[in-house]
């Protein structure tokens, strides 16, 4: 049978032994995993690097295996870096990036091609973990994304009337607070989105952040409601949950 408590644990014993491990387990079966992940990688702070394959929407599969939860239950895991690239090029430094810190690090990306960035034979590039970058400037709304709906951001940013900036969070945790900070200082408007629950998921950690340093920009959260998504194909989950293109057009206009 597949044994994803079993292979967190072995992972574990490796890099106890002075190994690097790469433990690959779909997003949604890591939550199999949940206690070794905690015990015996976090608590004992072991260089394993965790990827979570068929995050977020996944289609046809249905409820069990979308990988609604990873951002929400794995950032709240102390140790733990949470990364989200948004291509296969990010993906690529990321992956370099685990490798080389002496920490647990969970990488999540989707299920299905990537967007046709050139990855192969390019540099290895050690990324600083927790650090955003702005992709695109404008000066009515920022939005935020993570992981690939980053794309979905730039390209609804080249179809509204607004004036929109968008920027790559990169890393659910730790968040780029600084970056966060600078953002709510430009604009009075944020717009998250996330291929994830929004309980508890990237979003409303910066909103919650903002709230702490008293800000008064408002963050709308675009992602997954309090619910579990039934199958169906992706582009028709994406509709049904309000955050594929369409939707994220229908908010910047309204803001």
């Amino acid at each position: 049978g597949i044994a994803e408590g079993h292979a967190v644990t072995f992972s574990a014993g490796l890099a106890v032994a002075g190994a690097r491990p790469f433990c690959n387990i779909y997003s949604s079966f890591m939550q199999r995993a949940y206690d070794n992940v905690i015990h015996d990688v976090a608590l004992q702070n072991l260089p394993v690097v965790l990827c979570l394959d068929r995050a977020g929407i996944v289609g046809e599969d249905g409820a069990t295996h979308h990988g609604a939860f990873d951002l929400a239950y794995l950032s709240c895991v102390p140790n733990i870096v949470v990364a989200a690239p948004r291509n296969e090029w990010m993906l690529r430094q990321m992956m370099y990036t685990a490798s080389q810190a002496n920490h647990p690090t969970a990488i999540r990306y989707p299920r299905g091609i990537g967007e046709g960035v050139e990855w192969r034979d390019t540099p290895f590039t050690t990324l600083e973990e927790g650090s955003g970058e702005q992709l695109r400037d404008g000066s009515d709304i920022a939005i935020i994304g993570v992981g690939p709906m980053v794309n979905v951001a730039l390209r609804a940013a080249e179809q509204t009337t607004r004036s929109v900036a968008v920027y790559d969070i990169r890393y659910a945790k730790p968040l780029d607070t600084t970056l966060i900070e600078d953002i709510a200082s430009r604009f009075s408007k944020i717009v998250t989105i996330e291929d994830g629950i929004l309980r508890g998921g990237v979003g409303e950690a910066i909103a919650a952040h903002l709230g702490r340093t008293a800000s008064t920009t408002t963050v709308t959260t675009l992602g997954i409601d309090d619910r579990f998504v039934e199958h169906g194909k992706p582009a028709e989950l994406y509709a049904e949950c309000g955050y594929d293109s369409k939707a994220l057009l229908k908010v910047l206009e309204s803001l």
